[in-house]
């Protein structure tokens, strides 16, 4: 027999159900296993067959079977199974039987803090809610590769391993390379333009990124993902501030598509985002700040500057999404270009979701004499990126994008406290297994 799945059942059919034990429990002469597979979950009754019951009698928690059934149409509901049908169980199997379980999957159950799941992220994954997570996750991601695919942008695969440090020194992953040492990226985008510089002028790169700060935060990750995406012929940043929102809109209008059954799970009612999205400026953005209390001119924004924009955002935009544009040139990397009126700021943007920045990116300097001199103004070895800057020199087009954190922008979207729930197995500065 062909195997079933929980979300395809139909009422009097005879099904072969595969998938994990999620909760046993006795009733008069009546017991019921509830089974968990990808799709859902659904509740098992054994009656009268004398086979069945004995074999029912030995399963645990979150062991491995098949049973066979015919569905029926629920008497007797469940909280949590598919409380419009039921499978009568005719036959069971015992695939791979569980020992004590070290953590709770059955979400009725105790929580268990959060370094423990992780500790044992497989069985904390087969919780409905955590897979949810990920199945959203997924969904975003294939959002923005449709609206990408269909606006004629190529996906492509950088690489990961660098021989020089892209960016800060101090903050790479350094490795040992057959005799010489190599870095793990912090950002795929020096090699997305000069994939830019050799003609490909739409593309996309979803993949892994790694960044050594001992940062012990709800929002940080040593390794996490983007959707980096790159595009040429730009008039300004405002082109790629467009394009992102596109990107955004896109990913959230798949989630809601196709992860109903999810959403409802965890109790989240997602709206599509209107756009444009609001846009804070530089210099104005330290008047504002400085109107409610913080003097930081000429700085970075750091956590307390971002919840207090957040506020000013909900309340003079009610818009969960916005940009910062133009923050100082000298706090910004070599290759990000400055602005047109006046040099002391540049065209770099954040895009920011309920007071988290999500993403970073803007128009890139495109021009060689430029580049030097940014190079020379941050003390900046030439040597270091030579391999990197040489290409400008032999024709190179106005550029831009941005790189758009999955893990942070699932972390928001779903209200998730900390930002390793985001991430299947996540690396942090004390974990690197499982």
């Amino acid at each position: 027999m062909k195997r079933s799945y929980v979300s395809e059942l139909k009422k009097e059919q005879d099904v072969l159900l595969k998938g994990w034990v999620h909760e046993i429990r006795e009733l008069a002469k009546l017991k019921f296993i509830i089974l968990r597979d990808s799709s859902g979950i659904v509740q098992c009754i054994v009656k009268d067959n004398k086979n069945a019951k004995e074999i029912a009698s030995e399963l645990t928690l979150e062991s491995v079977v098949e049973i066979q059934g015919k569905v029926k149409k629920a008497n007797v509901k469940s909280e949590i199974a598919r409380n419009d049908t039921e499978v009568e169980v005719s036959d069971i199997k015992i695939i791979s039987k569980a020992e004590k379980l070290p953590i709770h999957v059955n979400e009725k159950t105790t929580t268990t803090d959060l370094s423990k799941r992780l500790d044992f992220r497989s069985l904390d994954l087969r919780k409905p809610k955590v897979n949810a997570i990920f199945k959203i996750q997924s969904a975003l991601i294939e959002g923005m590769q449709n609206y990408l695919d269909k606006e004629g942008f190529v996906q492509v695969f950088t690489p990961c391993l660098m021989g020089v440090a892209s960016e800060s020194g101090s903050e790479v992953f350094e490795i040992k390379y057959f005799n010489k040492k190599a870095f793990l990226r912090q950002d795929p985008q020096l090699h997305r333009q000069l994939t830019i510089l050799g003609g490909i002028e739409k593309l996309y790169d979803i993949g892994p990124s790694w960044r050594a700060e001992k940062s012990h935060t709800v929002k940080h990750l040593c390794e996490h993902r983007t959707c980096a995406v790159e595009l040429a012929f730009i008039k300004d940043e405002k082109d790629v501030m467009k394009l992102e929102e596109e990107t955004v809109v896109s990913a959230i209008k798949n989630v809601i598509n196709k992860c109903k059954n999810e959403l409802d799970f965890l109790g989240i009612k997602l709206k599509v985002p209107k756009t444009p999205f609001p846009e804070l400026k530089f210099p104005e953005i330290y008047d504002i700040l400085k109107e409610h209390g913080k003097d930081v001119y000429g700085e970075d924004l750091d956590t307390e500057a971002e919840k207090i924009l957040w506020e000013y955002v909900k309340k003079k935009y009610n818009s969960d999404f916005y940009f910062f544009n133009g923050f100082p040139h000298k706090v910004k990397p070599f290759y990000v270009m400055e602005g047109d009126e006046n040099p002391r700021w540049s065209k770099s943007v954040d895009l920011n979701f309920r007071g988290m920045e999500i993403s970073s990116g803007g128009q890139r300097e495109h021009r060689y004499k430029k580049i030097m001199k940014n190079l020379k103004e941050r003390g900046i070895s030439l040597k270091s990126v030579e391999w990197f800057i040489k290409f400008f020199k032999y024709g190179a087009p106005p550029h831009g994008g941005f790189a758009l954190g999955i893990e942070r922008l699932t972390q928001v979207l779903l209200g998730l406290q900390n930002i390793r729930e985001a991430a299947l197995f996540p690396r942090d500065t004390e974990r690197v297994t499982p």
